[in-house]
């Protein structure tokens, strides 16, 4: 097989793409690798007495705008107030 193949709108080079491909595999073992990770951690976590749901939670809060987090916990507060809870 020759090592280019030439088309009217592109060209596709074997080893470019070969190289793409195989630079993708790596990142998706990586990202594996990273969520196995993270299980453990929250394995370790729970072992000792943490409840991960509750700590999931913190986690997706730190990630976000603290003011925006602010605002919704205080609509949660008054819908909350107006159901009686």
């Amino acid at each position: 097989m020759d090592d280019n193949v030439v088309d009217n709108t592109y060209r596709v080079t074997t080893s470019e793409l070969k190289a793409f491909v195989e630079r993708y595999e790596r990142l998706e073992a990586e990202k594996k690798d990273i969520a196995d990770h993270q299980k453990e951690v929250m394995a370790e976590a729970k072992s000792r007495g943490y409840d991960t749901k509750v700590l999931r939670k913190v986690i997706g809060l730190r990630k976000r705008d603290p003011q925006d987090v602010s605002e919704e916990e205080a609509v949660l507060e008054l819908y909350k107030e107006a159901l009686g809870m």
